[in-house]
């Protein structure tokens, strides 16, 4: 499977559009393009990985490295993802603690403070927020 890295400004930020897979044979260009962009002066960076069938840990590294650069120069670098199973990896390895997530490329660019957290459906009978908060129960049929 190949990647596809695209980006381009949005006001103050610079999105980078990934499809495909994140993996230990793929990983390195979108590496390569985060260091150039940072090394350009990009420092507010937005991954949209909503074209993002799967990611490994050598993805991750990727995301946390570029996350550190654009914070030496006082950036921020923040995900927009919705697929449950992206979503998944994430809240595994803790990285939603690390990680700005959010469920549109427009709620990242305004701040998105204004998106409702996305819902994780675990079983059915509940849902959690990324943070791991209950928001509620839910019962089919009786309890």
């Amino acid at each position: 499977m190949e990647l596809t890295v695209a980006t381009r400004r949005e006001g103050v930020q610079t999105v980078i559009s990934v499809a495909g897979e994140i993996d230990v044979y793929t990983a390195p260009t979108l590496r390569e393009r985060l260091n150039e962009l940072v090394a350009e002066g990009e420092y507010h960076l937005v991954v949209d990985m909503a074209g993002v069938d799967f990611l490994d840990s050598t993805g991750l590294g990727v995301l946390v490295g570029g996350l550190k650069r654009a914070r030496s120069h006082e950036g921020s670098l923040q995900l927009v993802c919705d697929q449950e199973k992206i979503l998944k990896v994430f809240r595994i390895t803790g990285l939603t603690k690390v990680f700005p997530i959010h469920a549109s490329l427009a709620g990242a660019l305004t701040g998105a403070d204004q998106d409702p957290p996305v819902t994780i459906h675990l079983d059915g009978s509940s849902e959690k927020t990324l943070d791991g908060t209950s928001e509620g129960e839910s019962f089919r049929g009786t309890p």
